[in-house]
């Protein structure tokens, strides 16, 4: 009788990878050193500056004009804050803001989103006149003249549709999101497709899902642009109960809000000096933008990536 040993590994099994530690190395280890030094740098830099504005919006303004605020506040005050909360018209112009940031950044969601997938299909007779009309209009408009004529003309003054309409398609987004439909699989529309479904359903029931991160990288591309944008406000929008806060915030800076008690707030010295508003104004316009970021920053570097496959 022939015995076998238990050890002995049979005939044509895979031999067990040995689990090796690594080795660290002494360039291994500068290498660890350097890297970590660099990206301590690259995060100082970052950071420095919005610690330095937060630090600016709270000091006041004899230090700011001598150079002594870096990153800590001198002089702690709340003056230039406590002036523009308590001022009704900043509410209501923040809340403008919100709504023309949330009503323009759908409609730029649906309209890239539908464009961007008829450009993706390569069997679209008329497919490069298309994608020469949305190229074409980088690098040429029709003028500011033109637009505010033709905005006055179709009676959108004076409303969301003023902000959201003229800019509802980024060419830039629009080709990225372009890139990110040709790059999903063909097949699975085909099966879609087979199963019954029209363009439509294929569209909302299988491509859609499979693009929450470019989707999300567009909303967060459009959201920042429409929180910023003052411009079109400024052209299109009278009266002031209707202004972004953006344009608030600039005439405030300007010194031209037209608040009742802006005159007197400042005789009595109770608002900080251009200095610290331009700090406090740079602070209100981007908190709620660093707050969202986060939340939205994994799908912000995927949608990049995967956008940028194709060209």
């Amino acid at each position: 009788m022939v015995t076998v040993d238990a050890t002995e590994r049979p005939t044509g099994s895979a031999p067990r990878p040995r689990r090796r530690g690594i080795q660290e190395t002494r360039g291994y280890r500068v290498f660890q050193v350097v890297n970590g030094i660099i990206l301590t740098l690259v995060v100082v830099v970052t950071l420095y500056p919005f610690v330095n504005i937060v630090a600016r919006s709270l000091s006041d303004e004899a230090y700011i004009i001598a150079g002594q605020v870096n990153l800590v506040p001198r002089g702690f005050t709340l003056d230039t804050y406590q002036f523009l909360m308590s001022d009704p018209l900043f509410w209501t112009n923040y809340r403008n803001t919100v709504f023309y940031t949330v009503t323009a950044t759908v409609i730029s969601i649906v309209m890239t989103t539908c464009y961007a997938y008829v450009l993706s299909k390569k069997q679209l007779k008329g497919r490069s006149a298309l994608v020469g009309i949305a190229v074409f209009t980088m690098f040429f408009t029709g003028g500011l003249i033109p637009n505010y004529v033709l905005v006055t003309s179709l009676g959108l003054k004076n409303s969301v549709w003023a902000i959201a309409l003229p800019n509802a398609i980024n060419v830039f987004n629009l080709l990225v999101m372009k890139a990110f439909f040709e790059s999903l699989p063909t097949e699975l529309e085909e099966a879609a497709a087979v199963d019954g479904l029209n363009t439509y359903g294929i569209l909302l029931r299988i491509v859609l899902p499979l693009s929450k991160a470019i989707v999300a990288t567009m909303v967060l591309f459009y959201a920042v642009a429409f929180w910023n944008s003052w411009f079109a406000a400024f052209l299109y929008m009278d009266r002031q109960e209707l202004w972004p806060v953006t344009v608030y915030l600039r005439n405030l800076i300007a010194g031209a809000t037209g608040a009742e008690n802006v005159g007197s707030i400042t005789e009595a010295n109770e608002v900080q000096a251009e200095a610290t508003l331009k700090a406090v104004t740079i602070v209100l316009t981007t908190l709620p933008i660093l707050l969202v970021y986060p939340f939205v920053q994994r799908y912000f570097v995927r949608g990049i990536m995967l956008g940028a496959v194709k060209g």
